[in-house]
């Protein structure tokens, strides 16, 4: 089961905030530095659900996408951007609608690719998505976001 963090923080002023992000409902949970691991909530939203009522997997995908490069750069101190190689997804359990959280970390930072690994979780603490990253290590550069 993830740690249980309380008190949402606020993201740095410099962080990027993509527009994707806050269709997502991305609420920055918890980092730490001294692990590098990050907790973030999203919105499970109606309009993200597939015929069977639950959270779409492409939808799984991205939140979890959007756990992993925020981790990176969160890690970084803001200095690396690492977008998405390949990313291996898979479906523990149906997602329902509500708050999901998702943890994310880097796994193994190299000169050029980065190992990222993450999971979404309910708000019971079930596992019900992970995902495996590979990613291509650049500066970060502001003048983009």
């Amino acid at each position: 089961m993830p740690p249980s963090y309380s008190t949402p923080r606020t993201p740095p002023a410099d962080m990027p905030f993509p527009p994707s992000a806050r269709l997502l409902g991305w609420t920055l949970e918890h980092f730490d530095d001294n692990t590098g691991l990050l907790r973030v909530r999203f919105d499970g939203k109606p309009d993200f659900l597939n015929p069977a009522g639950m959270i779409q997997g492409g939808i799984q995908a991205a939140m979890l996408d959007d756990t992993l490069g925020p981790a990176l750069w969160l890690t970084s101190r803001g200095r690396l951007y690492a977008p998405t190689i390949d990313m291996n997804v898979s479906f523990l359990h149906p997602a329902a609608p509500g708050p999901l959280f998702g943890e994310g970390r880097v796994v193994k930072l190299g000169r050029t690719i980065a190992f990222l690994e993450g999971c979404l979780y309910d708000k019971a603490g079930t596992a019900l998505t992970r995902a495996t990253a590979t990613a291509r290590v650049q500066q970060f550069d502001a003048s983009r976001s």
